[in-house]
């Protein structure tokens, strides 16, 4: 008798427990858990991380080297390899994104959909800010390589952002963003990706995961691979003048 008592009262915790889970995660808004996914992918105030991007196109393979620093939403990214492309600067602010190298005159305006290398757009090295934006549809939630996730249906607010539209699963336990599919305005799937989060940082004396892998697939024309590989993340106080527009040429 005291074995079968035993297990129903084990029983009882367990449910009482996911129940408990259940309504904690039910009280945290579309916004929050968006907003937690984007820290863990560079919406941090004052960090910077080296960004390895290598393309698998058929037989060839393309490697370029970064050095980004972000403050919030801001970003400044740096080429650092192949030698031809060394000191290539791309500022993004407020959403508004620029690309100067030098001898250019001036920076040039460029748009974050705009194709880096591979399956990358210029988007994909910088800070995510979904929450902001993007407008977000509950979905059914779904199970990625046994964890639990909740799936959001994201449609962007304007053509600043770097895709239209995406499907997005965040791990519930970790509140990290670990698949991703992107989809054209007519709704045509045109790549996905998936995220590791092998990196830690602290933030309020809490230790969080932070993005160091991300491989995307192109869905349409070929099954061509693009890894961003994140490197050394750190919080760094960083100068004003590093996101001056003004100041971009040298």
């Amino acid at each position: 008798m005291l074995p079968l008592l035993t297990t129903v009262v084990g029983c009882a915790i367990m449910f009482v427990t996911v129940v408990l889970c259940s309504d904690l995660w039910a009280t945290e808004s579309t916004q929050h858990i968006l907003r937690r996914a984007d820290e863990a992918r560079g919406n941090l105030e004052g960090i910077t991380w080296e960004v390895v991007l290598e393309a698998v196109e058929q037989t060839h393979t393309t490697t370029m080297t970064f050095d980004v620093k972000a403050r919030a939403f801001d970003i400044v990214v740096a080429n650092l390899a192949p030698p031809q492309h060394k000191g290539n600067t791309v500022l993004m602010l407020q959403g508004n994104m620029w690309f100067y190298k030098p001898r250019l005159s001036k920076p040039v305006p460029i748009s974050q959909r705009q194709k880096l290398l591979g399956n990358a757009a210029y988007g994909d090295i910088a800070a995510t800010n979904y929450a902001q934006d993007y407008t977000a549809t509950v979905l059914a939630d779904d199970t990625v390589n046994g964890e639990l996730c909740a799936v959001f249906d994201l449609l962007a607010k304007d053509k600043k952002a770097t895709y239209d539209r995406i499907k997005y699963w965040i791990a519930k336990g970790r509140l990290v963003g670990i698949k991703a599919e992107y989809f054209t305005v007519s709704g045509k799937k045109f790549k996905s990706a998936t995220m590791e989060y092998a990196n830690t940082v602290t933030i309020d004396g809490e230790e969080r995961p932070f993005i160091s892998h991300i491989r995307i697939h192109d869905e349409l024309l070929s099954h061509d691979v693009t890894t961003l590989t994140f490197h050394r993340p750190r919080f760094q106080r960083l100068p004003d003048h590093l996101f001056n527009l003004n100041l971009l040429v040298k």
